[in-house]
């Protein structure tokens, strides 16, 4: 083919293809979220059906179980990619999480549902350090960071199709009992992405780092067409031995051995994400139960438990519509080339802004809309800077050698961060209320500006 005729991956124009391949990818984002909002509202469910009531350790447990997965399977699967390849493990994860959540479903106890959580979590780990790998290496360099935020952006939409679903299948039944029922959402999430990687291939990066130039620059094709080329130096077999090589010593250095060698890139993508983890997921998790602790739910006398869990449910689908749009901004502004650790940053100071203005709502009794406000814009901020900074951030600093591990590393320490905050809101919550939940949260966020603000430089300039 004359060369002007060829299109390389780097520089081709946006096609059909594309948007499927950060599709199929952003099912991983969804399906997380998923997850994290299910649990939340299955703990008020079981707390009816209890007596006495799941204790503060319980409620942590099951909403932290799939966070302390997603800790183990990030780190795991994110190394064993760069060693054998994406292409098994981005099947292999979505099997796991389906299997996990029809097990949840037809054994309904306490502890067979903290035990599928937990191995759905290793399952969303997993995609966690493989779907924004996908995206990067396969996107225009021009769109790269448009379609990595859209692929993060899908995780708002987990929340808010798990929120609906949920309070239609409550109101139709009316009875706490279904909790377990609530697990075929997360089923059926799994069976739509296992379904959608029948027909993918192998990452074309990673057969290229790994000396395999001819596989990959089929792969290229297979994603892509025909007429679709990696690079011009792709058919090098010089450049695809030594990256083989680079790639073979990157994945021999054990864990401590790689933060050692990347510590300002792991503290940036990695601090920053345990920061934000409590207000994706410590919050996140437990808005349901927020809601009812600052009154801002719409309550009647007499309201049957099912139906106050009901309306916290539905609060909370208005709080996580807000999220969809926070994405969209963050989407926009960083396709303004804006200075993405700043828009973290900014992010952060803001969200603890909102925070302190919903602690002054709650404890001086001002109107409801104001609290509710409040809270809308914490979401809002969150997610148009450190929700989704947090993902663009791994694929951008971290060499292709390295970016599964890299990634895997930033996004368990994120989760660790999340798994913490989940075991300790329920705590908060019986220690000091509502009060002590936001002065904590407000505090975090504000960490995590100041680290942001630290690392930020030092990697970026670096």
């Amino acid at each position: 083919m004359p060369e002007a005729q060829k299109l390389y991956v780097a520089t081709m124009p946006l096609t059909a293809r594309h948007y499927w391949i950060v599709f199929v990818a952003s099912l991983g984002q969804l399906i997380g979220t998923t997850v994290a909002t299910i649990a939340g509202i299955i703990i008020p469910m079981i707390n009816i059906l209890t007596r006495p009531e799941l204790s503060s350790f319980m409620q942590g447990l099951i909403g932290a179980a799939d966070l302390i997965g997603i800790m183990v399977g990030s780190v795991l699967f994110g190394r064993l990619s760069d060693k054998y390849g994406y292409l098994l493990f981005f099947r292999l994860c979505p099997f796991l999480v389906l299997c996990s959540a029809l097990v949840a479903v037809f054994v309904p106890n306490v502890w067979v549902l903290v035990i599928s959580l937990f191995i759905i979590g290793i399952g969303i780990g997993g995609e966690y350090s493989l779907d924004s790998n996908y995206v990067s290496e396969l996107m225009p360099i021009r769109w790269r960071r448009v379609m990595l935020g859209i692929t993060k952006a899908a995780s708002a939409l987990g929340n808010i199709i798990a929120a609906a679903l949920a309070l239609w299948w409550v109101m139709i039944d009316k009875s706490a009992g279904i909790w377990p029922d609530l697990m075929y959402i997360i089923a059926g999430v799994a069976l739509l992405m296992l379904l959608s990687r029948i027909k993918f291939y192998e990452s074309p990066k990673w057969l290229l780092e790994h000396g395999k130039s001819a596989q990959a620059e089929r792969a290229v094709k297979e994603f892509l067409g025909g007429d679709v080329y990696i690079s011009e130096q792709s058919n090098s077999g010089d450049t695809g031995s030594q990256s083989a090589v680079s790639s073979n010593k990157a994945s021999n250095i054990g864990t401590f051995g790689f933060i050692r060698r990347h510590f300002s890139q792991v503290m940036l993508s990695g601090v920053p994400w345990a920061c934000e983890g409590l207000g994706v997921y410590g919050i996140g998790v437990f808005i349901p139960m927020l809601v009812m602790a600052l009154g801002i739910e719409h309550v009647s006398e007499n309201m049957l438990p099912i139906l106050h869990v009901a309306e916290s449910i539905k609060t909370t689908l208005w709080i996580s519509c807000i999220i969809l749009p926070g994405f969209i901004i963050g989407v926009w502004l960083t396709n303004k080339k804006i200075n993405i650790p700043r828009l973290q940053s900014v992010g952060f100071w803001a969200c603890a802004v909102t925070l302190i203005v919903l602690l002054f709502s709650y404890h001086l009794h001002w109107a409801k809309w104001i609290s509710l406000l409040s809270f809308m814009l914490f979401e809002l901020f969150l997610n148009i800077g450190p929700h989704l900074v947090t993902y663009l951030l791994p694929p951008m600093i971290y060499p292709v050698e390295v970016r599964g591990q890299g990634t895997g590393i930033a996004a368990a320490i994120g989760k660790l961060g999340a798994v913490l905050a989940v075991f300790l809101i329920p705590v908060l919550l019986k220690a000091g209320g509502a009060v002590l939940v936001l002065s904590v949260s407000a505090a975090v966020m504000a960490l995590g500006a100041v680290i942001t603000n630290i690392y930020g430089k030092c990697v970026m300039k670096g």
